[in-house]
């Protein structure tokens, strides 16, 4: 048996940002507070109140 070694807690960068919806490091959209990755807030968007203008 190995020794265990706990992850390194990040503090800044990609990796101490995480969805809060599905947990996806990846495209964390951070701005108003959300933390919500680009697929989820596609999602939510509507009933957030964010409309599309095209």
């Amino acid at each position: 048996m190995g020794k265990y070694r706990p992850p390194k807690k990040h503090k800044f960068g990609k990796g101490s940002r995480k969805c809060i919806r599905c947990g996806s490091r990846d495209a964390v959209i951070q701005k108003y507070g959300l933390y919500l990755c680009r697929q989820c807030f596609r999602e939510l968007a509507p009933a957030l109140g964010f409309k599309k203008y095209n």
